[in-house]
């Protein structure tokens, strides 16, 4: 039912004339008149690169807004491999940050955003170690798929296919887009897309080099171009265009400052002829690239001519004529492209306002909402509603004209249809395997985001043409702070469960509460939960009954939880969390992501906790954590019996630091904390009186501080990123493998995503190097984890990314973390 849903949801978009659901964009007069210019120019780009972050921003908006051309970037990943520098979110809730950091950018520098189903597991050596994880005939589809939808004049590559492109992924890209271009022409290669799309061929494939840190690729002798232009419709060039794009990543951490003046960007040949004089050589971007275009290209020309800047409405009746004209020409790519532009322009210049929205912010499917159309002419041009359509087919009737300047609002209570999906998205929905996402539909590949589930239809009728304007229900309300805010409506079920803790750690056979939430989403709700435990757990009180009488009512349910033998192995599973209610199953958790400068986020996934047995022992209970860049360790550690304080400015300058038996920095610390400076001697005074001291990794620039440790060492960026890479103990009789816990080789096991990563070089000889460790065919490295003995206590470094084994439930990083924790003090 949800596929059937939403494949009509997305038919509707690609077939009508319309705008697709959104928000009324505001044009002011120059924005309009740069639409209309862009209306003028018939050609395209496609930018194709790995991550987040890697689009050149500067040329992006170059070609968007200076040249007019559509353009695109495709980014094959959404980013879940990396860190994250403002919250403790990783893996795919990080991609689902940076997805929406990518759409803000977009909406700055003037492309469109697109992406494949790749999933990225974070740094790749090498395209062979990416293309093991990686389907690569099924992304190479996915990247043919979106050139033959978007039907690119231009493909420009960010990288080259080589190790110049620093990283797998970046190799990757580039190699897989020379392999499109050509495919994406054969009728041969992916025949099943050629049942909606047509075969493309693009005119050329360019490299766009690039002058970063110590590699230089570019020279004199490449085609370049001028991209600091200044836009006096935009009052900014395109390196404050750039700044303020690139400056959306801010998971990231890269806000730059602007750039102003002459800019050059540099380009080699991989695929056609190489461009002289324009990136669009020997490519008709005018009107008289259609069949039947040349007179519709001098009507936009006129139109451009006649536009005045402080009465854009008086371009509507030209603009109709346009329309009327591109509706006549036969059916293709150019033709559907300039008919939707043209539209959102007579919407623009008519002042035509339109939006909807939901008196609620969470809805259930087969419950009543209160849902409002709110439309306003605002153009004083002949206009008037023929009809408003709310989700459910529920036809409002609206028949009335649209008055200047006076607000028309619409209302009604109806029925959520049943067969709404949650707000889930789309990529997320299903189980996926390791490194590829799934899609409800093919025809879903490219979308950055879900096509919105409830929509009102509004048909009007402008100068006596029929339009068709789709608009999301929202959630709208006033902030006393911020002021009015939009979210995105949220689809729930009636009832979700949230597990207290996301791991829980068995040590022995004695039980552990778990503490269930549940949090009604509609009135009425009740029933019973069970957890579906794994056969080696078992639970005392595990069907309990339920009742919610009000929607947002909550209680909370304890199960007693306990392994069903001794537990002497290391082993980790899952449970889930089953709701019996209305004759109907639900397993959903419900998550939100809320940052400033991101839409809300809100998903559902399954409500599962790791339920871990291992065999540990921990010496001392007190621990000192510095939260760094943001993870999730400490809560990792209070799971295994640890008492974790957070530690700030009060407690390490002031405070009495000897009463912890182990301190720990967060990721990324000495480079996101610059009160460092001040707390780092506090903190070797702590370890030169007996304690010990331990530093989780941080990249090698830039850092507050460059000496992290009592006895000089560097970083480098070294990393391995294979997480089954073996491990070779170098001094086995250390005590840290030994207490309190035993360590093996099997501590390594099950490991996920990389071993470690920044590990340290040109280390002093009073450090003790404990691991050596590699990627394969490549040198051994013995800088992941130093150890050193100063005054009474100890000193620990580790590049290990214990920030991803400890919340991922790992038994052995558990083990070894401990012993790291508990080094004997002299």
């Amino acid at each position: 039912m949800y596929l059937r849903y939403y494949t009509t949801l997305l038919f509707i978009f690609l077939i009508g004339n319309s705008a697709w659901a959104q928000p009324s964009p505001a044009l002011n007069a120059a924005d309009i008149r740069l639409q209309m210019k862009k209306l003028d120019t018939l050609g395209s780009v496609l930018y194709i690169a790995a991550h987040p972050d890697d689009e050149n921003t500067r040329l992006l908006g170059y070609l968007a807004k200076e040249k007019c051309y559509r353009t695109g970037y495709l980014s094959l990943t959404r980013g879940d491999g990396g860190q994250n520098l403002i919250g403790n979110e990783q893996s795919e809730l990080l991609g689902l940050i940076r997805t929406q950091e990518l759409l803000a950018a977009r909406r700055i520098d003037g492309a469109e955003q697109f992406f494949t189903r790749a999933q990225d597991f974070g740094f790749s050596k090498n395209p062979a170690e990416t293309f093991t994880i990686w389907n690569r005939e099924k992304i190479l589809g996915d990247v043919v798929y979106m050139i033959r939808k978007f039907q690119p004049d231009v493909i420009i590559c960010r990288f080259p296919a080589d190790s110049r492109a620093g990283h797998g992924h970046h190799t990757a890209s580039a190699m897989l887009a020379e392999e499109a271009y050509a495919a994406a022409a054969d009728p041969k290669r992916f025949p099943e897309q050629l049942k909606t799309l047509k075969p493309w061929q693009a005119k050329r494939l360019l490299w766009n080099t690039f002058n970063f840190g110590s590699t230089n690729t570019t020279s004199d002798d490449q085609f370049k171009i001028d991209v600091g232009t200044f836009n006096p419709l935009l009052g900014k060039g395109f390196g404050e265009i750039a700044a303020e794009s690139r400056s959306q990543h801010k998971s990231q951490g890269f806000g730059v400052a602007a750039s102003r003046g002459a800019s050059q960007e540099y380009f080699l040949t991989i695929k056609g002829d190489t461009p002289k004089k324009s990136l669009m050589d020997g490519i008709n971007t005018t009107w008289t690239r259609l069949e039947g275009g040349e007179a519709i290209g001098k009507m936009v020309d006129q139109a451009l001519s006649a536009f005045q800047v402080d009465n854009p409405a008086a371009s509507v009746p030209a603009l109709l004529d346009i329309r009327k004209a591109i509706q006549a020409l036969p059916e293709g790519y150019w033709k559907n492209q300039k008919l939707k532009e043209t539209e959102q322009l007579i919407f623009a210049c008519a002042g035509i306002w339109a939006e909807a929205y939901s008196n609620a912010p969470v809805v259930v499917p087969g419950t009543n909402m209160d849902a409002s159309v709110q439309l306003i002419n605002r153009g004083n041009v002949k206009a008037s509603i023929k009809d408003v359509v709310l989700p459910g087919n529920t036809s409002l009737g609206a028949q009335q004209p649209l008055q200047d300047n006076k607000l028309v609002t619409l209302s009604r209570n109806l029925q959520v249809p049943a067969g709404t999906p949650f707000s889930q998205p789309y990529w997320l929905a299903t189980d996926h395997p390791y490194g590829m996402y799934n899609t409800p539909d093919p025809a879903w590949i490219g979308y950055p985001e879900n096509i919105p589930a409830l929509q009102a239809r509004i048909d009007l009728s402008i100068g006596g043409q029929d339009f068709t304007i789709y608009r999301p229900l929202q959630y709208k309300y006033t902030d006393p702070v911020k002021g009015e805010i939009y979210q995105p409506l949220i689809i729930a079920p009636p009832v979700v469960a949230d597990i207290a803790n996301q791991v829980y750690i068995f040590t022995d056979t004695k039980a552990q509460t778990v503490a269930v939430k549940l949090r009604a989403m509609a009135d009425n709700v009740q029933g019973t939960v069970e957890l579906k435990l794994p056969s080696s757990f078992t639970s005392s009180n595990n069907n309990q009954p339920f009742e919610l009488a009000q929607k947002g009512d909550e209680m909370t349910l304890s199960f007693n939880l306990h392994p069903v033998k001794t537990v002497t192995t290391n082993k980790a599973d899952t449970f889930t969390v089953v709701m019996h209610t209305q004759g109907k199953n639900y397993n959903q958790d419900m998550q939100q992501i809320r940052y400033d400068h991101i839409p809300l986020i809100t998903l559902f996934p399954t409500a599962a906790a790791r339920l871990v047995t291992v065999n540990l022992k921990h010496n001392g209970n007190k621990i000192g954590y510095i939260p760094g860049a943001g993870d999730m360790v400490a809560a990792s550690l209070r799971q295994v019996g640890y008492e974790v304080t957070e530690l700030g400015e009060k407690e390490i300058m002031n405070g009495d630091l000897s009463q912890y038996d182990a301190i720990i920095t967060g990721v990324r610390l000495y480079n996101v904390n610059g009160r460092m400076k001040y707390w780092q001697p506090k903190l070797m005074d702590y370890v030169k009186n007996g304690g010990n001291l331990l530093v989780q990794y941080n990249v090698n620039g830039p850092l507050v501080i460059n000496d992290l440790g009592p006895y000089p060492f560097s970083l480098s960026r070294d990393r391995v990123t294979d997480e089954k890479a073996k491990v070779t103990f170098t001094q086995p009789k250390n005590e840290v493998f030994h207490y309190p816990n035993e360590i093996t080789d099997a501590d390594f096991d099950g490991w996920v995503q990389e071993r470690g990563l920044y590990f340290t070089t040109n280390v002093n000889s009073a450090y003790q190097k404990i691991f050596t460790m590699n990627d394969k065919n490549e040198p051994a490295l013995d800088g992941s984890t130093l150890i050193a003995p100063y005054g009474k206590g100890n000193y620990v470094y580790t590049g290990l990314s214990f920030f991803r084994q400890l919340p991922a439930g790992v038994p052995g990083a558990y083990r070894i973390f401990v012993n790291l924790l508990s080094i004997k003090k002299r």
